[in-house]
């Protein structure tokens, strides 16, 4: 219809994607909508610009899957990422030229780094998400690092910091000659890598002017005596800060290529860097130093090696079909892949190329019954396809399930029209090369003399030892120490170590600005490697789709070191879990042991996160421990979820663990798991979901025991030990600065079922130190409105971290300035066996607004988690409910988020669909819920569910009787309503915290509340 009244550009869903997930598919077909008119309008003219020359038989586009296009069946939804894929074709099709077939790429650019991997077969994504927005098709698997030549260099809370801020073009570095700050490209000409007289004068305002050298020694000399007076120290030579410098950056990078080789189970040292983009040559020794690589290679054309990729690119159609079945029943799959394979050729055919360069392959995407992570496999017999998937999912994850049933996802078919292109040689004619100059440099802190070459010059066979230079037209190349240089017979620079990686200076035990950071980037990285190793391998939609998980490193005190960004009420309450088990177990604690726990009066949160404890040994000592937490969808209890709305035991919850051992020397004590969640007076319902999960947060553990014995093998335990408690010294500091700007302030909150939470802060601004004491708190709690001191103490963690307004960890540090005081038998420090369930999601939320009342710095947000759980003897699932935040002096609250003391993800409503008996009818934003002011409140969200089976409706939920506060004259937001909606017309009014039994055909409406106000409306 809108075609036939004249619309040019028309973008329907099922015709951009056809792939399930609704949010990623209508986020694509809106990028579509947007981009394609702009880019078809742009093609258009470029064809007929070259049509009017006669320049071009045929124009081909490149698209993010890494095929080229006819430019008449270019897509906007295809053009996101066409120029990395460029670079990623260009790097295959050059590097197996070179005999090298498994790959690293690193392109470094400006303003960002993107890192891929390749291993015999390009590696797609079909969900991808770019600057936000999540993508549903096909495009190359890239990673982006903001670590540049231009990123920013600057020392800040008393740690060096590289990005994420960019000079960009203008003004770019400052030596550039425009008034920019110091970046990475300035650390290089600080470290005479760079140098003015071997690049062209084309800086300064008219173009025309050589680098700025002088500019950039006087600004590294500057911060030197800066850093000098912060910390007091003596002042560095600028070399020094600048080396340091490039170390995180270099750091930083590593850890991007890690996030697509090491943590799926690739082992980086044996593939070769391959570097392409403007500033790669410069940092590839390091980086491969860093990694333990051995080898980079560098192309003729490496620094436009995207553009050049495309030119050796083919003409690619890729489609794809979900197919959701079982893989025992893979031959109604033959007719699938028979027409997909047809459909993608065709498309080939379109373009007019010749059926002797056609050629197809057809994939299946295979995930176990219960799981979302599926893996690509060639399409052939069910037995193929399952061996071949259990060798991926054994490479990627270190195990395989071979009794659990497999289910196709989907098909995908790539059709491939062969172009006849091959990388060209590029090999100068013979003859000695000479040194255009002789170089001072700095490398590993020490100053050498480097030659200089002419790539150009360079023959078939030269070899030269670094430490030298080799300078071309697109890039300059630093061959560091300990690396060799030859030319290949293809002309490509191939770079080899010689002797030992001289990435890891010697570091003390007392702190340094470089080191700091360094080494808070690898904890966070560690922490980082254990989330993606649990997301990938459990097994629930709580903890796969939701991400309701956290992942964290504790030192030998039990103190948090570091985590990856996971759910804030988990951080801040595990280190108790993690001194429990040290407690309890101080004679019996073996390596290879680990330990489960969800315990609310020994560290735990609620009973449905559990969380697995696992020591680090190095020799006989452990100084280091590891934290899994994850949101199991059953524990047990007296309703399916355990969510019991009216509890008033802690037993009617579920399971309680204790300190259990879970694992004995490394072998798994599945057996003895199995009886604890089987016992008690409400066991778990769903004991296999729970141990698969478990199994997973095992795994992530021991993905970061791996990872931390790597960087204590790099920089010794000493040093090591040493910075886990520097972090936190670091991030002590940083809330100390804030406490310093502080006000004393108070804060009397009520919540809907007459409690009250009380708080008030003294502050010393003379020692940097506050007290938060929430004496007149209101008693325990007959009910389940119980919040575990360990939650108190989570949330004034995120209160004050958020506080401090920059890029500071959450650690322990942040805790140290500061005295809680909860009176023990109060709701926010129960007595056993108070139930907690309420109190741990909907209480913690309170006193998270409470605190910013008193501070004064915001108004209340819909402070609730908007628990939403239902199911039976055969689903469970468990949802927390978006809703509006508070408004602050000059910022309006945000609409439809999750706040505070969660940040879990809601499940795309076709997964929700297909997984459970249930129809999403609505969800969207609850328009005028915020409340008004000159900055008004966020809006809560409308949520309608139809259940197509009788289910047990839990609901757990704040503000339904007093509405969020506003501020300074601001209103309040809109309290929120819980409903049910009966197959003969009932309407059933629920409270916050509730129960119904729902038939089939019943549905369940949530509306939830708006944030607060600030400041009267004008």
């Amino acid at each position: 219809m809108a075609r036939d009244i004249g619309f040019t550009q028309v973008s329907a869903s099922h015709e951009v994607s056809k792939l399930a997930k609704l949010v990623g598919r209508g986020d694509t077909t809106v990028v579509d909508a947007y981009l394609s008119p702009i880019l078809r309008r742009y093609v258009d003219q470029v064809a007929e610009a070259l049509d009017a020359g006669r320049a071009v038989e045929r124009l081909l586009f490149m698209q993010s899957n890494g095929g080229l296009t006819d430019a008449r069946l270019f897509q906007g939804k295809d053009a996101i990422l066409s120029g990395p894929a460029g670079g990623i074709v260009g790097m295959v099709k050059t590097g197996e030229a070179a005999g090298f077939d498994r790959l690293i790429g690193f392109d470094m650019g400006g303003t960002s780094t993107d890192v891929s991997h390749y291993a015999g077969a390009y590696e797609r994504s079909f969900e991808t998400e770019v600057a936000g927005v999540r993508m549903r098709a096909p495009m190359m698997d890239i990673h982006t690092v903001a670590a540049g030549g231009g990123s920013v260099c600057t020392f800040r809370d008393g740690r060096f910091q590289v990005g994420p801020d960019s000079a960009g073009a203008d003004p770019g570095p400052a030596c550039y000659r425009r008034g920019g700050p110091l970046t990475v490209t300035d650390c290089n000409v600080m470290l005479g890598k760079l140098h003015p007289d071997h690049l062209p004068p084309v800086f300064g305002p008219n173009g025309d002017q050589p680098l700025d050298a002088d500019v950039v020694r006087e600004k590294f000399a500057a911060l030197s005596r800066e850093v000098a007076e912060a910390t007091g120290e003596p002042a560095q030579p600028p070399e020094t800060v600048a080396e340091g410098f490039l170390r995180i950056a270099v750091e930083n990078m590593a850890n991007a290529i890690k996030k697509i080789s090491v943590q799926r189970g690739h082992d980086v040292t044996r593939y070769t860097l391959q570097y392409f983009g403007g500033a790669g040559g410069q940092h590839a020794c390091l980086v491969a130093d860093a990694l333990g690589m051995e080898r980079v290679l560098v192309h003729p054309f490496a620094g436009v090696l995207s553009a050049y990729g495309m030119g050796l690119a083919e003409i690619r159609e890729l489609t794809e079909v979900q197919l959701d079945l079982p893989l025992a029943e893979a031959a109604r799959a033959e007719a699938a892949e028979a027409a997909l394979r047809g459909k993608a050729l065709a498309k080939l055919r379109e373009q007019g190329l010749a059926e002797t360069a056609l050629s197809c392959r057809v994939s299946a995407h295979l995930r176990y019954d219960g799981s979302h992570q599926a893996l690509e496999v060639p399409f052939g017999s069910a037995s193929d396809m399952q061996a071949a998937f259990e060798q991926a999912h054994r490479q990627r994850f270190g195990f395989a399930l071979p009794g659990r049933p497999l289910v196709i996802e989907m098909l995908s078919a790539e059709a491939i029209g062969a172009t006849g292109e091959a990388p060209a040689a590029l090999v100068p004619e013979g003859g000695a090369p000479k040194e255009k100059a002789r170089l001072r440099l700095v490398a590993d802190g020490e100053r050498v003399e480097a030659p200089l070459y002419d790539r150009a010059e360079l023959p078939a066979g030269w070899r030269a030892e670094g430490p030298l230079i080799v300078t071309e037209p697109t890039g300059t190349n630093v061959v560091e120490p300990g690396w060799v240089a030859r030319v290949d017979d293809l002309g490509n620079l191939v770079l080899e170590r010689t002797g030992a990686s001289i990435r890891a200076p010697a570091a003390g035990t007392n702190v340094d600005p470089v080191t700091l950071e360094v080494m808070g980037n690898l904890f966070m990285s560690v922490a980082d490697q254990m989330g993606a190793t649990l997301a990938n391998t459990s097994w629930s939609v709580n903890i796969k789709e939701r991400l309701d998980f956290s992942c964290a490193i504790f030192d030998a005190n039990g103190d948090l070191v570091a985590n990856a960004p996971h759910v804030p009420v988990h951080l801040g309450s595990m280190s108790e879990s993690i001194r429990t088990v040290m407690r309890e177990n101080a004679s019996d604690i073996r390596p290879g042991d680990a330990f489960m726990l969800n315990s609310p009066y020994n560290g735990g949160r609620h009973l449905p996160d559990v969380t697995v404890v696992t020591p680090v040994f190095v020799g006989d000592e452990i100084p280091f421990w590891l934290g899994a937490r994850g949101h199991h969808a059953d524990i047990g209890g007296r309703t399916p979820g355990s969510t019991p709305p009216d509890s008033r035991h802690i037993d009617e919850e579920g399971v309680l663990i204790d300190n259990v051992r879970l694992v004995d020397r490394g072998r798994l004590l599945e057996d003895a798991a199995r009886r604890v969640l089987t016992s008690g007076r409400y066991p778990a319902r769903n004991v296999d979901q729970n141990l698969a999960d478990l199994t997973a947060q095992v795994a992530a553990n021991e993905t970061g025991r791996q990872a931390l014995m790597k960087v204590v093998n790099t920089y010794g335990l000493d040093v090591v030990r040493a910075y886990t408690g520097h972090v936190q010294d670091n991030a002590e500091e940083s809330v100390r600065q804030v406490i310093g700007t502080l006000r004393n302030g108070s804060f009397s909150y009520p919540m809907d079922h007459g409690a009250t939470v009380e708080v008030a802060i003294t502050v010393d601004r003379a020692a940097r130190e506050a007290v938060i004491d929430f004496t007149g708190t209101s008693p325990q709690h007959d009910g389940n409105y119980n919040a575990p001191f360990s939650i108190c103490r989570a949330v004034v963690l995120y209160v004050f971290r958020t506080m401090v307004g920059k890029d500071i960890p959450l650690n322990e540090g942040c805790l140290k300035p500061l005295r809680i005081v909860a009176p023990e038998g109060s709701m926010l420090n129960p007595r056993w066996p108070a139930a907690v369930i309420a109190g741990t999601t909907e209480v913690s939320q309170a006193v998270a607004n409470a605190l910013y009342g008193a501070l004064g710095v915001v108004a209340g947000s819909q402070a609730t988690m908007n628990n939403f759980v239902w199911g039976n003897d055969r689903y469970q699932n468990y949802e927390t409910i978006a809703g509006g935040t508070g408004a602050g002096p000059g910022f309006d609250g945000c609409d439809a988020v999750q706040s505070h003391m969660t940040n879990t993800r809601m499940t795309d409503p076709e997964i929700l669909e297909k997984r459970f008996p249930v129809r999403l009818e609505t969800f969207g934003i609850r328009r005028g819920s915020g409340g008004a002011g000159r900055w008004h409140g966020g809006d809560g969200v409308l949520r309608r569910m139809r259940f197509l089976e009788p289910v047990t409706v839990t609901v757990l939920s704040g503000h339904r009787r007093i509405p969020p506060f506003g501020v300074d004259g601001g209103a309040p937001g809109a309290v929120g309503r819980n409903r049910a909606e009966l197959p003969d017309g009932q309407v059933v009014e629920l409270g916050g915290n509730d129960e119904i039994e729902l038939p089939g055909g019943g549905v369940f409406v949530m509306e939830t509340p708006g944030g607060g106000g600030w400041g009267r409306a004008e």
